[in-house]
């Protein structure tokens, strides 16, 4: 599926890569689709993704993040990520709706929102502060806890605010520097079960090694701490009136899916699934896993943006 690719300025001069796609040739146009993709992702990794949301006949579009893919770095280590608030991403999403997404999408109706991780967390702080954004929104492995695996999230969190306050938040976070994604076999990969879409990233990554990040600094996860926090509190996910379809991955080592679970449950219009066997990259798993997700986005998209009768 042909991609289209732009470059944008977010609200700070930041430069941002962004593409977009129509549907697939003798498709009826049905909608208009942002694709929102998680942390160290870019925009290469969903070209099959892109491909499966043509075929149902939606046009869309997709951005690579600040700090990632090929959008601009800042960093002397470009494998860093770095931000200190997580209103530097809100902004970037604020610029690709208003310079891609809304003049793309003109006379299809109001955009669905497809998103995983990272994506889906800001995409859930735009729905809190605008509800009327998108018309549907259909959120993957959200990340609103992180599984801080042996470490209590309490003492990460306040070793993370520490290290800012002493100036440090640029540094890496302990062990991050080793993480080079090229070097990562996938018998310690955490993210997928499925040995051949694990193996076309990293062929992604090899043939352009500038795509490739490789963690967060110690200000990235105090940001990130913050901005999960602010979910947490009464009221945040109650004022989020979109229809939702909310996936757990049964198997995620990134983020907490008991966290997404509970708060699946504090979200007033929302269909919550959990794929039990699924690693944190649902849309990078393994066939069986992945049909269970696009059946269920048949479902619930069919309600929001049916086929037109031609």
């Amino acid at each position: 599926m042909p991609l289209r690719v732009t470059f944008i300025a977010s609200g700070d001069g930041t430069r941002l890569r962004t593409a977009n796609w129509e549907p697939t040739p003798g498709i009826p146009r049905r909608g208009y689709c942002v694709l929102l993709d998680g942390h160290s992702e870019f925009i290469e990794k969903y070209e099959e993704v892109v491909g499966e949301l043509a075929a149902r006949g939606f046009a869309g579009a997709i951005l690579d993040w600040r700090g990632q893919g090929a959008s601009q770095r800042d960093l002397t280590d470009p494998l860093k990520a770095h931000v200190t608030d997580f209103n530097a991403y809100d902004a970037d999403l604020r610029a690709f709706m208003e310079q891609i997404a809304q003049s793309t999408a003109s006379g299809q109706g109001q955009p669905i929102a497809l998103a995983h991780s990272m994506g889906a967390h800001i995409l859930l702080r735009m729905l809190h502060a605008n509800p009327e954004s998108f018309s549907a929104a259909i959120l993957i492995a959200p990340m609103l806890e992180l599984d801080t695996q042996s470490f209590p999230g309490r003492i990460v969190r306040s070793l993370a605010s520490t290290l800012r306050f002493l100036g440090l938040s640029r540094t890496w976070v302990w062990g991050m520097r080793k993480r080079d994604p090229i070097r990562l076999r996938f018998e310690d990969n955490r993210v997928t079960s499925d040995r051949d879409r694990f193996a076309r990233t990293q062929n992604q990554l090899e043939r352009n090694p500038a795509l490739r990040l490789a963690g967060p600094s110690w200000g990235w996860l105090e940001a990130a701490y913050r901005s999960m926090a602010a979910m947490r509190r009464p009221g945040f996910a109650e004022n989020i009136t979109t229809p939702c379809l909310m996936f757990g991955a049964g198997r995620d080592r990134i983020v907490s899916t008991a966290a997404v679970r509970a708060f699946s449950r504090r979200l007033p219009h929302v269909t919550y699934i959990e794929l039990a066997d699924a690693e944190h990259e649902i849309l990078m798993e393994k066939d069986s896993i992945r049909e269970g997700f696009w059946s269920a986005f048949d479902v619930f998209v069919g309600q929001i943006c049916p086929w037109r009768r031609t």
